[in-house]
């Protein structure tokens, strides 16, 4: 009988909960408020077939062909030309996703038993991306304006045991919906340059803003000491698997050296497609599509939670943008035993205790409100309601 030895690495890598949980969303009936998936309303579905056929037409061989592990040229200029701050083309590398941008920034900069320091909640898939290089993750006390930036300096540390770099998604942060505020933003970016401590930002829901942009990027105000990660998923279409990755010059070649280990580079004729669908300001003409299907989508959950969640003691945020609510039940209620009984009713959620580093909230749970229609918003938080006050 073959003896298979896997590497210690492979028992830190956990099955996502959210994958798991999207299975159970197979069952017919279900709503599912769980998955992050974007509308499929909103993808743009004629342009990318004219799209296609301008790429195969003009330049199909080379579409088809392996290519440069960076990215194709123009994509990158165009994402360098997009982002509020001067960046360099040879600055940005397309990854297959962001969640690729998280892997290989893990690959590059955490060692076993690096301090790597999140936000609190965090990102699921941060964290899985971040668990098999065997760091130890350690939360910063957060509030609804951001990272309290006092207990991220006590959390630095210092020698060898120096926190390597701090995660952050400061734009309707996934699980809460939070936006970190300007003075907040300000405050972390001047003390992380003291420390000199790098951020890691993570920006794949920033253009999905309700009424007003958010406030400037992390990095924007500090380019030399951060890495930006960005996403094609939310404003044009998340099975293309496009992400980017904007970092200082002295970074990016380990970064490509570990794209190249990886993939070579990530599929050129998607690369070209989105190109291709990005010139003449279609994604300005596009992106404010979304966020008005997302805006009314958000109310209808916001009055939906009002109507049925308010008077079982439930409370949530109200998020000015992105994809996400987060709620809280009443003490001594657990999200992850409500769950199997808002299956049984046909809706289904994340409890939000996979999303904390460290001791998380059992009474908290992320709800997504861009996938179903308002209808089934109501349906789906009426049939919550049933299964909050059945376990009450």
């Amino acid at each position: 009988m073959t003896a298979w030895t896997l590497a210690q690495r492979a028992a830190k890598m956990n099955p996502s909960v959210i994958r798991e949980i999207l299975k159970v969303t197979e069952k017919p009936g279900i709503i599912s408020l769980a998955g992050g998936l974007p509308s499929p309303q909103t993808f743009p579905i004629e342009s990318f077939a004219q799209a296609a056929a301008q790429v195969l037409g003009n330049e199909g061989a080379a579409a088809l062909q392996y290519s440069a592990s960076e990215g194709y040229t123009p994509l990158r200029e165009a994402v360098a030309a997009f982002l509020p701050w001067e960046v360099h083309p040879d600055q940005v590398l397309i990854t297959t996703g962001s969640q690729q941008a998280l892997d290989l920034v893990a690959k590059v900069l955490i060692d076993e038993g690096s301090r790597v320091l999140v936000e609190t909640p965090t990102y699921l898939g941060a964290l899985q991306a971040f668990t098999p290089m065997e760091p130890r993750i350690e939360a910063v006390a957060s509030d609804d304006e951001g990272i309290l930036v006092d207990d991220l300096a006590a959390k630095v540390g210092s020698g060898g045991t120096r926190a390597r770099f701090l995660y952050v998604l400061p734009n309707f942060q996934n699980p809460t919906g939070r936006t970190m505020t300007e003075a907040r933003r300000q405050q972390l970016v001047e003390r992380a340059a003291e420390l000199g401590l790098p951020i890691l930002e993570d920006n794949p829901y920033g253009e999905l803003w309700f009424d007003q942009p958010p406030p400037k990027p992390l990095t924007a105000r500090n380019p030399e000491g951060g890495i930006y990660m960005g996403s094609f998923s939310k404003v044009l279409a998340p099975g293309l698997r496009l992400g980017f990755v904007v970092a200082p010059q002295h970074i990016y070649p380990k970064l490509l050296q570990a794209k190249q280990a990886a993939d070579l580079h990530t599929p050129s004729f998607n690369q070209r497609l989105v190109a291709e669908v990005m010139k003449n300001g279609f994604l300005e003409r596009h992106v404010p599509t979304i966020r008005q299907l997302y805006k009314r989508q958000c109310e209808a959950m916001l009055a939906a939670l009002e109507e049925h969640l308010a008077p079982l003691g439930v409370t949530w945020n109200r998020p000015a943008g992105g994809m996400f609510l987060w709620l809280r039940l009443p003490e001594g209620m657990s999200a992850l035993e409500l769950l199997p009984r808002a299956v049984a009713h046909d809706v289904a959620f994340v409890p939000g205790a996979a999303f904390y580093a460290q001791e998380g909230d059992a009474r908290t749970l992320r709800l997504s409100f861009v996938t179903a229609t308002e209808e089934q918003i109501r349906t789906a938080i009426a049939a919550l309601a049933a299964a909050i006050r059945e376990g009450a």
